[in-house]
């Protein structure tokens, strides 16, 4: 294995992925439309313009933006919404650049093996520039940063593992791995032919705090935590791991799937 591509918030960063969760929810909230959290989580991992454009589509806002404005949401009230989404969060993303607890110490056994950190992202440039100056203050900074800005398309198309592939010199797409919490990264890493890892715990999908992962019932936790992992896997994920820590335990399975012939 030559490289690990990982996704930033809710993998790498911002445990239980708020940051863009409250601003979008707040983005609608000011057009009188109030989306619940499921609908603002949902399209998470993709650029946060066409994360817009995919909560408009959904059919219960759609009907709730067609009964409050008279018809159905147009090319131009995404420009808006985006217009007001991107300030707000430009103001707030240094906030939520923590790293997830297992990723620092996870990086260093990975550069310790040889192995070059790669990033992709569904924040634009400037954001990641706020981003990842924060993130490299508390001890994490990748080997290359590739933003939607950097290609044609954001998520789910590979364009974004391409570009890390090059920067990072390596080939086969096979000897990569791609490691995110959302749908998107799932489809990201598929497309892109790279061996494709979910992580549950501190991402989107099961949508937790670190505190209330630490409160819940075990039984109720393991519910939750099944059903993120299954749709990772009805989007292609050849494996899933509970935390970000556990990733290297995978590498040498992997390994040997390559000696062997296998490919993702």
């Amino acid at each position: 294995m030559q490289a690990v591509v990982f996704d930033w918030a809710g993998t790498m960063v911002d445990y239980g992925c708020f940051a863009p969760l409250n601003v979008f929810m707040e983005v609608f909230q000011k057009r009188e439309i109030a989306i619940t959290i499921e609908e603002a989580r949902a399209p998470m991992g993709l650029l946060k313009r066409d994360h817009i454009r995919a909560i408009l589509q959904m059919e219960r806002v759609a009907a709730l933006w067609e009964a409050r404005y008279g018809k159905p949401p147009q090319e131009s009230d995404i420009d808006a919404l985006y217009a007001d989404f991107e300030p707000m969060m430009l103001a707030v993303v240094h906030q939520y650049a923590e790293p997830i607890p297992g990723a620092l110490a996870l990086v260093d056994r990975l550069r310790q093996s040889g192995i070059r950190i790669g990033s992709t992202t569904g924040y634009t440039a400037e954001m990641m520039a706020i981003v990842t100056a924060e993130a490299h203050l508390r001890g994490y900074a990748p080997d290359h940063v590739v933003t939607p800005n950097d290609v044609p398309a954001g998520r789910p198309y590979p364009w974004m593992m391409y570009k890390n592939a090059a920067a990072l010199n390596v080939y086969p797409m096979h000897t990569m791995i791609k490691v995110g919490d959302t749908v998107s990264d799932m489809g990201e890493g598929v497309n892109a032919g790279a061996w494709t890892v979910g992580v549950v715990k501190g991402g989107s999908e099961l949508g937790m705090s670190e505190d209330e992962v630490a409160a819940c019932p075990p039984d109720l936790l393991e519910q939750r935590m099944a059903i993120v992992a299954a749709k990772f896997r009805e989007q292609g994920a050849h494996y899933v791991i509970d935390s970000i820590g556990e990733l290297d335990q995978l590498i040498p399975l992997i390994n040997e799937r390559l000696q062997r012939g296998e490919r993702p």
